[in-house]
């Protein structure tokens, strides 16, 4: 089965993107496909490279690119939501005259088109989050 989820609460401040990791892995570790996770509204923090957990504390952006390079599981930002929180890729970042860039491996920036197409071609889309 094909299983596609949206996360749309951030890290640390709501146990949704932690949930999902943990469904994602179970999922994946069952044998069903999770092509995709679209990371939407205050989830889109997740992405940001520059968060630093205390080092006994887990590490939920590091634990979701660790997901994305052993499964090639696509990790999709929302461009609108990354962009009013202060996330933004290379390619982002040239076009709005920033100087830095702050998404992490194995994060991309998209648009709702991706979370549309996710619902298509998937058998089942699971959110995490309000």
């Amino acid at each position: 089965m094909k299983i596609g989820v949206l996360i749309s609460e951030g890290p640390y401040t709501h146990q949704a993107a932690d949930t999902a990791f943990k469904f994602v892995t179970a999922a994946i570790a069952a044998g069903h496909e999770v092509p995709r996770v679209f990371f939407y509204h205050d989830g889109v923090n997740v992405a940001t490279r520059l968060s630093v957990p205390p080092q006994d504390e887990r590490n939920i952006q590091q634990n979701w690119s660790g997901l994305a390079k052993e499964h090639g599981t696509d990790l999709v930002v929302c461009i609108a939501a990354a962009q009013r929180r202060g996330l933004l890729d290379e390619n982002e970042a040239n076009r709005q005259g920033k100087d830095a860039n702050n998404i992490a491996d194995g994060f991309r920036i998209s648009g709702l088109g991706q979370l549309i197409e996710m619902g298509i071609q998937c058998d089942r889309l699971v959110t995490f989050g309000d």
